[in-house]
């Protein structure tokens, strides 16, 4: 019989701790801090996010009633509701969106080979947020409508794997655009954006770092034709265009060519226009790149099914960053894991796993390998059996 260490515990031994040490020095998380550490509280929190806890009272009693098991864990100081809540309100949320941001690097490096869509060698990425809705009594601080309060999430999202390079935590009333003026452009790699994120400022900054940006043009664009390349209909291509803009301040602002591609969506009978600084590519290669967008609704959705990022153990700001970054430390943790024991089953399966065999003794490994055991019968037993089988 397998007598090492618990699930949970051998989830948490891919986690790089003396990386989170020195996250925790360096926003001086231990100051007059005497048993509950920054680690038991990163692994309170993120058992909550795997095991989907519905608030600090259900965490609380939920660890108390493995107590003896809590050392396993890893988890050394006196787990309690009040201890939790200081925890969330005064420990430096940057502790953990800098832990967060470690574990990034290493999911997307494990994730750079896997099977895209496209045959690019270039990095394909889809920016766009997500708003989580907020009481505007308990959370006056997250700005958003007169009387609704809301965050959002800005994320910059790998397709190759679903792995998110960049994430920015905001205020409801931070313009979707204004997350630009923050992402530092890659050289060669192609940003797939809606049309909320048009400022051809910005965009022209793009151009100016080599990157490549797929975007949604407005109704109202102002352009004029410089020559236009032949095109299939049957595939749902109207036209490829190369234009300048005629509008004063975008003319003035993007001084340079745009390509314009039209395309007519059959299934849902509508038109979309794509702007793109990229000339080289396919026309019908564009649209499809605006298509794959769809994978970060998708992984919005998903994230907030899956994790606890919609209802909040506390009200602080500091206490919705901390436990955004630690669902987010906890999402890509997994995947990692995914990736490392080479699992062929979904995300959603493996966590659905997880969140009911925590406790348990059995090799994560073992515990997703062997799904389909028979029932053995103790010949030993003195239990008569109620059926024949």
């Amino acid at each position: 019989m397998y007598t090492g260490t618990i699930v949970f515990s051998e989830l948490m031994d891919y986690l790089p701790v003396k990386a989170f040490r020195k996250c925790v020095t360096r926003y001086r998380g231990h100051h007059k801090v005497k048993s509950f550490s920054c680690w038991d509280h990163f692994l309170c929190m993120a058992f909550a996010q795997l095991t989907y806890r519905a608030s600090l009272r259900d965490i609380e009693a939920c660890l108390r009633a493995m107590q003896p098991k809590l050392y396993h864990m890893g988890i050394r100081g006196k787990v309690s509701r009040s201890t939790l809540a200081e925890a969330n309100e005064k420990r430096d949320w940057r502790i953990y969106a800098d832990f967060a941001q470690i574990l990034i690097p290493v999911a997307r490096e494990l994730y750079r080979d896997d099977e895209f869509d496209f045959q690019l060698d270039e990095t394909v990425y889809a920016l766009d947020s997500s708003t989580i809705d907020l009481c505007f009594s308990l959370f006056p601080w997250a700005k958003f409508r007169k009387r609704k309060a809301a965050v959002k999430l800005h994320t910059l999202l790998d397709l190759r794997g679903n792995i998110p390079e960049f994430i920015q935590i905001t205020d409801g009333k931070y313009h979707d655009v204004n997350i630009l003026d923050i992402l530092i452009p890659e050289a060669g790699s192609f940003y797939i954006m809606d049309r909320g994120y048009i400022d051809f400022w910005r965009l022209y900054q793009f151009n100016q770092h080599h990157a490549f940006f797929v975007i949604r043009a407005k109704d109202n664009l102002k352009s004029r034709r410089l020559y236009s390349r032949p095109v299939d209909k049957q595939t749902g291509l109207r036209c490829d265009q190369t234009v300048v803009l005629t509008g004063f301040y975008p003319g003035k602002d993007y001084p340079d060519k745009l390509r314009r591609v039209r395309y007519y969506d059959a299934e849902n009978e509508k038109y979309f226009t794509f702007l793109t600084n990229n000339f080289t590519l396919e026309a019908l290669t564009i649209a499809n790149l605006y298509k794959s967008r769809w994978q970060i609704e998708l992984f919005f959705k998903w994230i907030k099914q899956h994790l606890r990022i919609k209802a909040f153990y506390g009200t602080s700001e500091n206490a919705v960053k901390t436990q955004i970054w630690i669902a987010i430390a906890t999402y890509v943790l997994v995947a990692i894991v995914k990736k490392r024991l080479k699992l062929d089953i979904s995300l959603y399966t493996f966590l659905q796993v997880l969140s009911v065999r925590q406790f348990e003794r059995t090799p994560i490994l073992q515990l997703l390998t062997n799904a389909d055991y028979k029932n053995s019968i103790d010949v030993q037993s003195r239990q008569l059996n109620l059926f024949d089988l």
